[in-house]
């Protein structure tokens, strides 16, 4: 099965998106991850939910997840307020952040698995290379996606 056959439509988010809406849309839609992309909707980088989670978690916390327990559930409930006022560009670090997966529409599934568990990737974007400039987002497939379609019937 080829990629144009397992991508669906996926949302995106803008490297100058809001966090907050970023975040609440992948919460609300239960997505794994974002697909981001630029003014021209080129695919540019995935925002996978560990990510948002990384830029809301205090460092020290991160560094020492002992001290998680000093925090009482009215703070937890506040931690994502540090996204109020912030863009996608701030919460994606690039050292962080999984490599772009893209493939090309007639990519293989051995293909976007072997790019998905390269990348750690929870979500690769599909592309049309077809026509001038940068390829343009045609959909996605996520890890549920490919695992749907490669998984053995239950017996």
């Amino acid at each position: 099965m080829q990629a144009h056959q397992l991508a669906r439509p996926y949302p995106v988010t803008r490297l100058d998106g809001d966090a907050l809406e970023a975040a609440r849309m992948l919460a609300e839609q239960r997505l794994p991850g974002l697909i981001v992309v630029d003014e021209d909707e080129h695919p540019v980088a995935v925002l996978p939910g560990s990510q948002i989670l990384r830029f809301v978690v205090p460092r020290y916390v991160q560094d020492d997840p002992a001290l998680a327990r000093v925090f009482d559930e009215d703070h937890a409930d506040r931690m994502c307020q540090r996204l109020g006022g912030r863009k996608v560009r701030d919460v994606l670090v690039p050292e962080q952040a999984p490599p772009l997966p893209v493939v090309p529409g007639d990519a293989q599934a051995m293909e976007i698995a072997a790019l998905m568990a390269d990348a750690h990737s929870p979500v690769v974007a599909v592309v049309d290379e077809a026509g001038p400039g940068r390829p343009r987002i045609v959909g996605a497939i996520t890890v549920a996606d490919l695992l749907g379609r490669l998984l053995p019937a239950p017996a």
